[in-house]
């Protein structure tokens, strides 16, 4: 049995680091190196949990294209399970601005024909094996959601969603655990957050909110904050390298915070150790540059939670 099936979600990231998230005067802007990077959020998922130690697979569409071809060559890198179909309309993209404090600003190419879905025949065997889902919210996996079996639990990331756009309530309505952005609930996502809980089958819902933490609520509860993770002051006795490291680049940190809250709740973890999980996993995601750059290790994350204060 698979620990995790992670669907859909690949795609090709551009980073462009600038100064900071504006346009300036004039045409032109020098900057640094540009790079190119697999990312997206299946993939920080699924490489995430792999390097978590969980048995893991990846299922999703990628182009006949230099940026599909990336992402093989990538995958066989890391030693993950991926299986693939491909996609007439080619691999997705971003193209992403990273300012000097590590924060982001992502221009999104989905590029897949709207009405692409991944066919049953494709999926069903896949799922057949896994013990977790992780359904991404790329409109291609909506056939998907409905055909996991009772018994499987199914988690979801809505990330930087309203709380009113239709498309992310289905993906919300059938996962056991979502989490999503705060970035576009006004400050307070609450009512976003008990929509989830009163209309779904979540037992939980986690809202990260970047360098301020983020809100988690519980069936039946009510909300509650958390504070995001300050390694030097938080990991007592030996610190982790890893913790002098300064953020730079936070492209994948709220899918390694998935991966992690992932990786705790499969070891049998309670709600507050998988968020000590997510929030590691989160910090560390940032100390690199690039998307998914830095995938802690099952020993590193069981190292730094023994640390933690």
């Amino acid at each position: 049995m698979l620990d995790i099936l992670v669907v859909g979600g690949v795609g090709v990231d551009t980073i462009v680091r600038v100064p900071e998230i504006a346009i300036g005067d004039g045409d032109s802007l020098g900057v640094e190196p540009i790079y190119d990077y697999v990312a997206h959020t299946g993939n920080g998922v699924a490489l995430g949990c792999l390097h978590l130690g969980l048995t893991t697979r990846f299922i999703d569409f990628i182009g006949d294209d230099e940026q599909g071809r990336l992402v093989l060559r990538h995958y066989e890198e890391h030693g993950l399970d991926f299986h693939h179909l491909i996609s007439p309309d080619g691999t997705s993209r971003s193209v992403n601005l990273v300012d000097a404090e590590g924060r982001r600003y992502s221009f999104y190419d989905y590029r897949h024909d709207p009405e692409l879905r991944m066919p049953a025949e494709f999926f069903g065997p896949h799922v057949a094996e896994a013990k977790h889902v992780h359904v991404s919210i790329p409109n291609h996996t909506r056939s998907v959601l409905t055909a996991i079996p009772d018994g499987v639990t199914v988690s979801t990331d809505l990330h930087a969603w309203d709380g009113e756009a239709e498309h992310q309530k289905a993906f919300a309505q059938r996962a056991d655990l979502v989490t999503l952005s705060a970035t576009k609930l006004g400050g307070t996502p609450e009512k976003a957050m008990r929509w989830i809980l009163d209309n779904g089958r979540a037992s939980v819902v986690i809202a990260t909110d970047g360098e301020r933490g983020g809100y988690v609520m519980e069936r039946g509860g009510s909300l509650e904050r958390y504070a995001a993770i300050d390694p030097v002051a938080e990991l007592g006795g030996t610190i982790p390298a890893w913790a002098d490291w300064a953020p730079v680049d936070s492209n994948g940190a709220g899918d390694a915070f998935v991966s992690g809250l992932l990786w705790a709740r499969a070891k049998g973890g309670d709600l507050a150790a998988a968020i000590d999980a997510g929030r590691v996993a989160g910090a560390y995601a940032c100390r690199t540059k690039g998307t998914s750059t830095s995938l802690i290790s099952e020993a590193l994350m069981t190292e730094s939670l023994a640390a933690l204060k």
